[in-house]
């Protein structure tokens, strides 16, 4: 009988049945066209220092000025009254001091607050962005303006459009890869793929003791699950065909392919056993942890060497983050979580030679007002606030940016959302005004039809 008289039910209740034929059929079908690989690796037109991002977001709005923005005249000005502009209100509100002192760090003198001592060892290796610039004062629609370009309607997380633009490394592990104990705000939206092929959709990990569950093959007979795998590949690729390369197909198609190959390397990305009781305590790791903010962090190393192209790091969720209204004494705990986890990253990144071609990025969604909202607390300020960045063919130990003398307003070398965006494209040889995808009848981009990459900063 020849294969291509097999019908689909036919097929499978052979393939089921361990059909002798198998072999056979699957050599032939395997010899068809088959559509072209969309996660493919990309040459870049530009040079990119960048083969890949960790991406941390601390969702809810970190206070700048208590933290990589040190303001003395505000620790002066405290009690008094004042005009604020740009941020939750344009009204007279009583100046807030910040509850830290700030002090140099590293050879470059950097100075940040007593929030950040693990951080502060490592300024010499990082660029604090203080001029950083959002559109929306709401957390729901400047998380998605920092994630995807647009601050109010869905559009590609910026993984997805690095996925789009430059394809894998590694087949065996997905493209895209979120580290997430819960939703911070804008939801599933930070890694959704939106118009994009849904290849290129962020997988979402989950800390615990099975961060992905079934991995485990469903038979121990040596070779017969790939034969199945290849032969029902095969069959899926016909089928995909027929129907015009269908990308919803083709995603869950692809899906089945990954998790196929993730049996024999996601499993080992998170057995943290082998490593050194050392490289744990650099992340302020226990042996056996399995969450926290050392694990998220951690992986994502293991998982950056393993040729993943992005990964994010999510700090926080919608109900327990730094959205302080109500006591500025609550950014204490938030720092301590993810203080020493950032640092332990950014040194075992360094000393394993990954930090050079490894662009870590560290960004919230907006920051806070110089004055008082609530009872000892900030309210939201996409007016200004710090991101940072480091490795990946960035200046280290350098401050970009100013903001005035209360941290209300940015008076030199604004960056916008799309700036840095296309400044974290450019980083890895993608000029973002040409990564482009037709949907709806026009072109649309990651920067919208704006920004400029800050070449200041550029090593």
């Amino acid at each position: 009988m020849r294969p291509r008289s097999f019908n689909r039910r036919a097929v499978l209740r052979s393939l089921a049945g361990g059909s002798l034929l198998m072999p056979g059929l699957v050599s032939q079908l395997l010899a068809e066209d088959s559509p072209a690989d969309p996660l493919a690796p990309r040459v870049t037109e530009l040079p990119a220092p960048a083969k890949r991002v960790i991406f941390i977001f601390s969702n809810g709005g970190v206070s700048h000025m208590d933290t990589f923005d040190p303001k003395p005249k505000l620790f002066a000005a405290d009690g008094k009254t004042m005009g604020i502009g740009g941020g939750l209100s344009n009204q007279q509100r009583v100046l807030l001091r910040p509850g830290w002192q700030f002090k140099p760090g590293g050879k470059c003198g950097t100075p940040v607050s007593d929030l950040f001592p693990h951080l502060r060892g490592c300024m010499d290796d990082i660029c604090v962005i203080r001029s950083m610039k959002s559109d929306d004062n709401e957390h729901y629609n400047a998380t998605l303006g920092l994630h995807c370009g647009s601050f109010f309607f869905s559009r590609p997380s910026i993984g997805s459009w690095i996925s789009y633009g430059l394809g894998t490394s590694n087949r065996n592990l997905p493209s895209f890869v979120v580290l997430a104990a819960a939703s911070p705000y804008a939801g599933t939206q930070i890694f959704n793929n939106d118009f994009l092929p849904a290849y290129h959709q962020g997988v979402r990990v989950m800390p615990g003791h099975e961060p992905i569950t079934d991995l485990d093959p469903r038979s121990t007979l040596e070779g017969l699950q790939k034969m199945e795998m290849d032969f029902s590949g095969a069959l899926n690729a016909r089928h995909l065909k027929a129907r015009g390369g269908d990308t919803d197909l083709a995603a869950r198609i692809r899906s089945f392919e990954t998790a196929f190959h993730m049996q024999s390397e996601a499993r080992e990305v998170f057995e943290l056993e082998k490593e050194t009781d050392e490289t744990l305590e650099l992340y302020g790791m226990k042996r056996g942890q399995t969450e926290g903010f050392g694990w998220q962090c951690l992986v994502a190393r293991r998982l950056a060497e393993r040729g993943v192209r992005f990964i994010e790091l999510v700090d926080g969720s919608s109900s327990h983050n730094w959205d302080q209204h109500g006591d500025m004494a609550e950014h204490a705990k938030h720092a301590e979580y993810i203080d020493q986890p950032v640092a332990g990253l950014l040194k075992d990144l360094k000393r394993r030679g990954m930090l050079d071609d490894t662009l870590v990025v560290w960004t919230t969604e907006f920051g806070r007002t110089p004055g008082v909202d609530g009872t000892k607390g900030r309210g939201h300020h996409s007016a200004c606030f710090s991101s940072w960045m480091a490795g990946g063919g960035v200046k280290g130990g350098i401050t970009y940016g100013e903001t005035d003398e209360i941290g209300a307003a940015v008076v030199e070398n604004r960056v916008h959302v799309h700036d840095f965006h296309a400044t974290i494209l450019h980083l890895l040889g993608i000029d973002h005004e040409r990564l482009t995808y037709r949907h709806g009848g026009r072109d649309y981009r990651l920067t919208d039809v704006s920004g400029n990459v800050v070449g200041d900063i550029l090593s």
